[in-house]
């Protein structure tokens, strides 16, 4: 059984995206690219 993230979500890093504006917080699977990520999503990418 998966359990979750146990730690303190507020501590994570948060980025702006450049497309809507929107506040994205830190996941594992952007671990590796986290420096160039710049969009919340592909939709919001293909927008902009």
């Amino acid at each position: 059984m998966k359990t979750g993230f146990k730690g303190n979500k507020q501590a994570l890093p948060v980025k702006t995206c450049r497309g809507c504006g929107r506040a994205m917080s830190w996941r594992r699977k952007w671990a590796r690219c986290w420096e160039q990520l710049q969009f919340c999503s592909e939709r919001c990418r293909r927008q902009h």
